[in-house]
């Protein structure tokens, strides 16, 4: 993973240090759904607190949702977490039953969106966190920018860091500069213990078709990636 880890550590670490992410002494929960970004995220971190020169700390935290009604088996990321002596925390929730059974929801992701941000949140305030670290990447927040244009008529995207008053919470992006397919060669080639989602709505999603049109509109017009995450920092967008 050597060269990969090098060549994503160093996104990492300029957006850590351009958005003051991580402060001396920090306490900071990963969200590691098991997907590759979130595992990466948890792999790099690890590395970076090694030499970062301001000392912090990391747990990483699961949501399970039990889709299907099903335990997933987390025992390969919590072997990952050993490994790199990263406290681990699993949480089972009743995400599907509430999403998918009781409520029905015709716009599910939303509200599962909604719930796995207050259980997670909850889960780091537990924990004793006052940071929250997410895997989302340049091409999340590209999609999340073209979404809300597209749907909504607004300007607007996640920022790269962000404080929850009422939560008393601090979010996170590490790696808001780094490429989804520099992340995917890295996981592959680390054989990061990748845990595919039994999402009964994964592929099927407006984000979905987003990532597909914004990879069209790359075609012919050449990386929209960096074009519109440079717009965003251009514009002074909030949090940018």
């Amino acid at each position: 993973m050597a060269d990969r880890e090098q060549q994503l550590l160093g996104p990492l670490r300029a957006a850590v240090q351009r958005y003051g992410m991580i402060g001396e002494k920090d306490r900071v929960a990963v969200g590691v759904s098991g997907g590759k970004d979130s595992l990466t995220l948890l792999v790099l971190l690890a590395k970076l607190r090694r030499f970062f020169p301001l000392p912090f700390t990391l747990t990483a935290i699961t949501l399970d949702p039990c889709f299907g009604g099903e335990e997933t088996d987390f025992g390969p990321v919590e072997a990952l977490c050993r490994e790199l002596e990263v406290p681990y925390h699993l949480r089972r929730t009743r995400l599907w039953e509430v999403v998918f059974e009781e409520r029905r929801e015709a716009n599910p992701c939303s509200l599962c969106a909604r719930m796995r941000r207050g259980a997670l949140h909850a889960a780091a305030k537990e924990a004793g966190c006052s940071f929250v670290a997410l895997g989302h990447h340049k091409n999340d927040a590209a999609e999340t920018f073209l979404m809300n244009l597209l749907a909504g008529g607004t300007l607007a995207c996640f920022s790269p860091k962000s404080y929850l008053d009422r939560r008393e919470l601090t979010l996170i992006r590490p790696l808001i500069f780094a490429q989804e397919a520099d992340i995917t060669r890295c996981a592959e080639r680390a054989a990061l213990p990748v845990v595919k989602s039994r999402c009964p709505v994964d592929g099927c999603t407006n984000r979905q078709r987003t990532k597909e049109l914004l990879a069209d509109l790359s075609a012919a017009y050449g990386p929209l990636n960096d074009k519109i995450l440079g717009a965003m920092q251009k514009a002074g967008l909030s949090g940018w």
